[in-house]
């Protein structure tokens, strides 16, 4: 059920013929088919083995309104294992009633069975949204600092 109790919501973890409804969702937030990057990224965390991947779908009345994507990471730069978030997304006319928090948690929950203890992402400086979000969730600046260089 929605954290906020607007409506049940069912997580689950994705299946193959979410692909769809994935791309839609992803679409209709960043403007962009992405249907090559996602499929890649089901054939990495939809489907066996593992081996620390979560994908998992929030489901409205059946219908995929949300989704998100994350991994168990290991010894990058020193970093004992730790789950990293690479995707979130909530169906735009369902933002706001407790959707990503509720997969947000759902995820936690998982990874801490899975003996992680920390989650890290990354997120646009100027994101404002999903910087509060998941400031809202608790997570705050970590002990590294994404440094990049233009390649030219």
């Amino acid at each position: 059920m929605s954290e906020r109790g607007a409506f049940p919501i069912n997580i689950r973890n994705a299946t193959a013929s979410d692909l769809d409804a994935v791309i839609r969702l992803d679409m209709d937030t960043t403007g962009t088919e992405k249907r090559a990057y996602w499929q890649e990224a089901f054939a990495r965390h939809v489907a066996p083995p593992y081996n620390g991947r979560l994908f998992l779908i929030a489901e409205k009345d059946g219908v995929a309104v949300g989704f998100i994507v994350a991994e168990t990471r290991a010894w990058e730069f020193g970093s004992p294992p730790c789950g990293w978030v690479f995707a979130l997304n909530v169906a735009t006319e369902l933002r706001e009633h407790g959707i990503a928090s509720v997969l947000f948690n759902q995820l936690c929950a998982r990874l801490r069975l899975a003996g992680v203890d920390t989650l890290r992402t990354m997120v646009a400086i100027t994101n404002k949204v999903n910087l509060s979000f998941f400031r809202s969730m608790g997570m705050t600046s970590g002990p590294y600092i994404e440094l990049e260089k233009r390649l030219e």
